[in-house]
């Protein structure tokens, strides 16, 4: 069942969770809010940066970090205004204050590079590592290619179209593929990737990302370090006009296959993996992954890391879903993108 939480929200992006049942929710127009467990919303947290905020910019993602009951830190990323109509990727920590009502120590940890006259393909998901169940101090981030400079997602001296990680700080993880490499940007993970729109932590720890792709092509990968996605060297769809893509094929030798793609375009956006066994355990393990296009909510069933399954939930709804997260509740929450959104519970 589709419980609603809250509404009113403003194309609300992102759903955190806090303690004693409340919500941190990002709208794009460029609010925080924080949202009573009874669903109320508080006026707009004080102290955000300055955000571009057009098109398909504004403030996108947010994360607590996985500390929060002790530092109140989180993470949010934006689009970040530059020189003239120039924009980027931005990835910034803060700590919420302990009224809730504004952000304190505000500081910029990660600027894509280069800032780019664009309204579209911001990406934007953060992601908290873990090794062996453990955080390590470090954060990924997706980044999209800007749409208009798609080419530099396949060139390694600039941050359009990568997955990135840093560390809580901003600085470079030694362990990142391309430190020290010359003409190559230190903070790179992966790249050849479109617009990331959704990302997510799997059980084993393992790092999972979406992407939207052309007129068909969306994609499921797990970004392994170094590796190249083929965007737009290769690509399931074609451009919106009809015309191929970059060579035409699928698939390339040197490029990684995603896990899986979906054409016609279902728009994803938003992604979690169930690990409670509150639905049953039929759900438990599945990843759910929200459609903007087609206004559901995907259930993916996984088998010996293939997908064996997809289901559509929620397909009675008529929003555009947004985000998903699993709660510390074990439920699982969804955005809805409109301007007058919604924060639903899906109630067993």
């Amino acid at each position: 069942t589709a419980q609603t939480v809250a509404q009113g929200l403003q194309h609300p992006w992102a759903v955190a969770f806090l303690p004693e049942g409340r919500f941190l929710v990002t709208e794009r127009p460029g609010r925080l809010r924080v949202v009573e467990a009874d669903g109320r919303l508080r006026p707009p947290v004080q102290g955000l940066p300055e955000i571009d905020a057009r098109g398909q910019g504004g403030l996108l993602d947010v994360i607590t970090d996985s500390d929060f009951a002790r530092n109140r830190r989180i993470y949010f990323c934006f689009s970040e205004p530059g020189q003239g109509m120039a924009n980027g990727t931005a990835l910034a920590r803060a700590r919420l204050s302990d009224d809730g009502g504004r952000l304190e120590e505000v500081k910029v940890i990660f600027s894509q590079r280069p800032k780019v006259a664009s309204t579209l393909h911001f990406g934007c998901r953060i992601v908290e590592r873990r090794v062996g169940g453990q955080p390590d101090g470090t954060l990924w981030l997706t980044l999209g290619e800007r749409f208009s400079r798609r080419d530099d997602a396949q060139k390694l001296d600039n941050h359009l179209g990568k997955s990135v990680r840093v560390g809580k700080d901003g600085s470079v993880p030694q362990g990142n593929p391309f430190v020290g490499r010359a003409g190559a940007l230190p903070e790179i993970w992966s790249y050849g990737h479109r617009n990331a729109q959704g990302a997510t932590l799997a059980p084993d720890g393992s790092f999972w990302m979406h992407e939207h792709g052309a007129q068909g092509g969306d994609e499921i990968n797990l970004p392994q370090p170094g590796k190249n996605y083929g965007w737009p060297q290769v690509s399931y769809g074609v451009n919106y006009d009809g015309t191929p893509i970059g060579t035409g094929r699928s698939s390339e030798p040197g490029m990684e296959p995603p896990l899986h793609h979906w054409t016609p375009s279902i728009a994803p956006s938003g992604m979690a993996f169930l690990t409670s066994d509150r639905y049953g355990a039929a759900w438990q393990g599945n990843l759910f992954v929200g459609a903007l296009k087609f206004q559901v909510l995907e259930r993916i069933e996984l088998k010996d890391g293939r997908v064996v399954a997809e289901h559509r939930l929620l397909e009675d709804l008529g929003e555009r879903i947004r985000d998903v997260r699993q709660g510390p509740d074990g439920l699982l929450y969804v955005l809805t993108d409109s301007a007058s959104g919604r924060l639903i519970r899906l109630q067993p």
